[in-house]
């Protein structure tokens, strides 16, 4: 007997096939069932969706078969496979591209034989494990106000807790109550940053045992990552910590799911399927039937107002559930235990001062003391542009609207944005100029004349001061974050300059004084996001200082700023992101801006930036009187950065009131974009992409 099924596979983007394609087996099989299915010339992975109709004799002739099965294999489950239909839907992406990009990429290249051989090895009894730590850590007033409505209220809840206040301890007995619901029961706990992972694995394998706890995120290996979706898919995995990705992983115990730092970017996935991890984890605790905890110090203005009571003209969707001390502050008074914010006004330092005298003497004592400090420089490189005076040369990618950033380190000029790298030039290339100079400062330059501005400075033992730095160029290869964060938990680091790669979720014990360097650059950008990026930023680099409350250390965070009055930063000075937020929302309520509107982006890219921008106003022509009174359509303009690679971006804004009319005319207007990139007069486009929810516009 025949049984027609109906497969979700993973179709090219652009080829119009974005439902399930229809295939026979002689044996039924289960929704949910992982098998391999000839497409064109190749055989690739599948998920059986559900039975098929018969086609007509015609088709049913040229139909194909599926190639082969994964015994012992459970089939995904339907609360996974509904996640999945949304997440396609929502953001307007194949069902095929979604569920196989949820999968673990090994998985596509192994045959049914292969991964029996890797099950049979996973029912094979541990032989050692770490045993479960009893809890031994006294809850301050406001963790055990917050862990009493998580016990009993349905939520989601907003975990609206300041840096230090002791939200991983909240997610620990949250989880722990979620187990010991039920012996298959499962926790979810998603963090921003892949370096992240590793310290709060350790702390869950700590408290749970390191057996149940797995790390799934794109860093893994290939065989570490199957490894990793096999134990949670099979039930051996109780916690599973991880970055976006993890939120599409099959979990079919699922009771609990954290989002820790909800607020950062980096849940919004900015390739294929465009998709915000936080809000599918909202979607999947509602219909999963999961408690949701979305935590931070500075939630984003979309969750604070969805946690806002009506009174306060909010929607009250959320639960907010607030800790505003750190551990170890009085529970009663003033002090919360934050660090005392000071700022500099560099209009009153001299020209082109790199460290202000206030702030310099202030890290000298800290490092004299035997404190660590942390230097916030938000941009990589030595300098992020080389130039010539007498001609005007600067240091421009060929391949894209960008510049080459300068590297001392290995004399190079590297564009960020392609990856094109190449030696610095002895002189000028336009005009053959021996003395080129740089313009702007980077972490590389800060760090070389930091320790030239502290060699004066010894440490308590009487020996230098030890600088390191931490970003995306100096972790580049395999185990160095680790190292160096380790270096400084240590204590064998007195100055830090890094990134925001150290803003975020480290526990720096020993951190007094931390400074933000050039934080002005986002206060006046186009970006309506971009103040509460730098806000959100700022705080989580304030909270890196003073942790230790009880060790008596008064912590600090400076602000280098030539706007000193800026509302922003008088916020700041008070950590008052209540304020700050209610500020951001009445300004974005006049704007008719996200939280209040709804936006979407059609980008599209090709060899010429006419030939995007015909293509995009193609697509608005053709859905020309499509929900018009709902939806408002913005002229096709280029991206900030409008060629990247040889390639023209340009992007055009769609914005509604409604939710429920965009998506609608966002469905149609994909087989739009489909039939114009296929004619004639459109070949010219790379691609083309839909993006709802944008972070950056």
């Amino acid at each position: 007997m025949t049984h027609w099924l109906s497969i979700a596979v993973s179709t090219p983007a652009h080829s119009g096939l974005e439902g399930p394609l229809t295939y026979h087996a002689a044996e039924p099989l289960a929704p949910g069932s992982v098998v391999r299915v000839p497409l064109g010339r190749r055989e690739v992975l599948g998920v059986v969706w559900g039975a098929a109709e018969p086609p007509p004799p015609e088709l049913a002739a040229q139909a194909r078969g599926v190639a082969g099965t994964f015994e012992g294999l459970p089939p995904l489950t339907e609360d996974w496979r509904r996640l999945i239909e949304f997440t396609a839907r929502y953001y307007q992406r194949g069902l095929g591209e979604v569920a196989l990009a949820a999968l673990p990429p090994q998985l596509r290249t192994l045959n049914g034989v292969q991964l029996a051989r890797r099950l049979r090895r996973r029912a094979a009894p541990a032989t050692e494990d770490t045993p479960e730590t009893p809890e031994t850590i006294a809850l301050s007033e406001d963790q055990t106000l917050a862990l009493a409505e998580i016990g009993t209220q349905p939520g989601p809840f907003l975990l609206f807790g300041a840096t230090g206040s002791g939200k991983t301890e909240v997610y620990m007995r949250a989880a722990r109550a979620a187990l010991a619901s039920a012996p298959a029961a499962q926790v979810l706990v998603l963090v921003p940053e892949i370096n992240l992972t590793p310290q709060l694995q350790a702390r869950f394998a700590e408290r749970f045992g390191a057996a149940a706890v797995v790390a799934l995120h794109s860093g893994l290996t290939p065989a570490q990552r199957l490894a990793a979706w096999l134990a949670a898919h099979l039930g051996q995995a109780r916690i599973v910590l991880g970055t976006r990705v993890a939120v599409l992983a099959s979990l079919p115990g699922l009771r609990l799911i954290v989002v820790d730092e909800e607020h950062d970017p980096s849940y919004k996935q900015q390739e294929g399927a465009r998709y915000s991890a936080r809000d599918l984890a909202l979607y999947r605790g509602k219909h999963g039937g999961a408690r949701v905890i979305l935590g931070s110090a500075t939630p984003s203005l979309e969750s604070w107002h969805a946690s806002a009571p009506a009174a306060e003209g909010g929607v009250g969707r959320y639960q907010r559930l607030a800790m505003p001390r750190r551990i170890g502050a009085p529970t009663h008074g003033a002090d919360a235990g934050l660090p005392r914010v000071r700022r500099v006004d560099m209009t009153h330092q001299p020209k082109g001062t790199l460290i202000a005298p206030p702030l310099l003497a202030a890290i000298g004592e800290r490092v004299a003391r035997g404190e660590q400090v942390l230097l916030l420089l938000n941009r990589r490189g030595w300098a992020p542009v080389l130039h010539c005076a007498d001609c005007g040369w600067k240091s421009e990618c060929p391949h894209c609207s960008a510049y080459r950033v300068f590297h001392k380190i290995d004399r190079s000029l590297r564009c960020h944005h392609c990856g094109l790298s190449q030696p610095v030039p002895r002189a000028c290339p336009a005009c053959g100029n021996l003395d080129i100079g740089t313009l702007g400062r980077g972490t590389e330059q800060l760090q070389e004349q930091m320790g030239e501005l502290l060699a004066a400075i010894a440490r308590p033992d009487g020996t230098p001061v030890r600088i390191a730095r931490i970003d995306a160029d100096s972790t580049r290869g395999k185990g160095q974050l680790e190292a160096q964060l380790a270096q400084v938990h240590a204590g064998e680091v007195d100055v830090l300059v890094g990134t925001q790669m150290v803003a975020k979720g480290h526990d720096f014990r020993r951190v007094g004084l931390v400074a933000a360097v050039q934080p002005d650059g986002a206060l006046f950008s186009s970006d309506f996001r971009a103040p509460e990026r730098l806000f959100a930023l700022l705080m989580q680099a304030a909270g890196r200082a003073g942790r230790d409350v009880g060790s008596g250390i008064a912590s600090e965070m400076w602000v280098q700023t030539f706007h000193p009055q800026h509302p922003l930063y008088e916020a700041l000075k008070a950590h008052d992101y209540p304020g700050f937020a209610a500020r951001q929302l009445s300004e974005r309520a006049e704007a008719g801006l996200p939280p209040f509107s709804f936006l979407a982006l059609l980008r599209a890219e090709a060899r010429s930036q006419q030939a995007a921008q015909d293509f995009l106003g193609a697509v608005a022509e053709a859905a020309q009187g499509m929900e018009a009174d709902q939806v408002q359509w913005y002229p096709p303009v280029p991206l900030t950065v409008q060629r990247v690679a040889g390639i023209e971006r340009v992007q055009m804004l769609l914005e509604s009131p409604s939710r429920a009319a965009l998506q609608r005319l966002l469905a149609a207007c994909r087989p739009l974009a489909h039939a114009l990139r296929a004619s004639p007069a459109h070949r010219a486009i790379v691609r083309w992409a839909i993006d709802v929810d944008p972070l950056q516009v």
